[in-house]
């Protein structure tokens, strides 16, 4: 796809590669338009079974998506352009008809918390941290839909707790709360992931895609309706700019409420 996405074949299993190490991983808008690329190449292939996401460098999956790109924003319709375009590319994701694993090592925050969960299963070394930060670092808010696949995996308390305290949970707590299925040793991480690529990749596919398909509705039936002014109010606020601001700085930010 790109130097910063990379789209590898591995007999049935395919691989994107989030290839921005000196930055963690964070993702631009190129990068998310090529991972929709990536999907549709892996749905329009019969030959492909599984899809892989992984993050370069060992220190991180994904960190979120590049803020400097949020600098730019002024309106309310810049804010909700931005969900409704970062939502479009998790629904891709989440749609692919066959079966998609995160291998998880280092951090996965943010955007990378909801490229995760859109994903069928979760694997991470011991080492991860796993969480959404934003109430003490750039002040944003979830869409309804990236939060919902978070209550989906944690039930309210929990993604109550996770998101008011700011957490990032490490590997066994998460594995303990449902959001990855399965704690691997760093050195065992890329042969486990695609020990149970293989396995699943020698099933029934027709079966794996409705069955897929068939919890995709069961959660979609319970999904809200977007709730366009909250994102409003969080990305016009004096405290996102300055979450921003302060983000870019490497400082601490001084949030106002306001």
């Amino acid at each position: 796809m790109s130097e910063e996405l990379l789209f590898e074949r591995e007999g049935a299993l395919a691989v994107v590669t989030f290839n921005r190490p000196e930055a963690r991983n964070a993702m631009t808008w190129a990068m998310y338009d090529g991972l929709v690329t990536a999907c549709d190449e892996v749905d329009a292939d019969d030959a492909l079974r599984v899809l892989i996401l992984r993050g370069a460098g060992g220190k991180a999956f994904v960190a979120g998506t590049d803020i400097g790109q949020f600098q730019v924003f002024r309106t309310p319709e810049d804010a909700l352009d931005y969900e409704r375009r970062m939502d479009r590319v998790i629904a891709r994701l989440e749609m692919v008809a066959k079966p998609t694993i995160a291998a998880i090592q280092g951090v996965a925050a943010g955007g990378g918390v909801a490229l995760a969960l859109a994903c069928d299963l979760r694997y991470c070394t011991p080492e991860s941290t796993i969480g959404v930060p934003i109430a003490r670092t750039i002040g944003n808010c979830l869409s309804m839909a990236n939060l919902a696949r978070l209550v989906d995996l944690l039930g309210a308390a929990r993604a109550k707790e996770l998101l008011f305290r700011a957490r990032l949970l490490p590997a066994e707590e998460a594995r303990q709360a449902g959001i990855v299925n399965e704690v691997v040793p760093g050195e065992r991480l890329e042969a486990r992931v695609r020990e149970v690529a293989q396995e699943i990749a020698g099933h029934a596919p027709i079966t794996l895609r409705v069955t897929k398909d068939a919890i995709r509705r069961l959660q979609l039936h319970r999904r809200p309706a977007e709730c366009d002014d909250l994102v409003v109010q969080a990305y016009m606020s004096e405290d996102f700019r300055e979450g921003v601001a302060a983000f870019l700085e490497k400082r601490k930010p001084v949030f106002r409420g306001q």
